[in-house]
């Protein structure tokens, strides 16, 4: 994994535990760990939560990110996919 997602990997669970009402910390968020309710053990996030993380991502990459024009279920599958999001859309950007 190289500097640069690590560095997104960080910032987004930090804001997991920033923005969600989940209790967690950093720790106990891992890279791979499904974000949404339904696998066992996934982090648990709720629409609502799903949508802070948006708000977070745009305001502190300054992205815009459509709901309509991204597969929601594969970007945001876990912490690491979201992050691959992240930097292709900074890239393109």
């Amino acid at each position: 994994m190289s500097n640069d997602k690590d560095e997104v990997v960080t910032t987004l669970k930090q804001m997991i535990c920033d923005r969600t009402e989940l209790g967690l910390t950093i720790g106990q968020i891992g890279d791979e760990q499904p974000l949404f309710d339904g696998p066992p053990g996934a982090v648990g996030l709720d629409s609502i939560e799903a949508l802070e993380l948006v708000v977070g991502i745009e305001e502190v990459y300054g992205l815009t990110i459509k709901a309509d024009e991204v597969n929601v279920v594969e970007k945001f599958h876990s912490v690491s996919s979201l992050a691959d999001f992240v930097i292709d859309m900074k890239a393109a950007s």
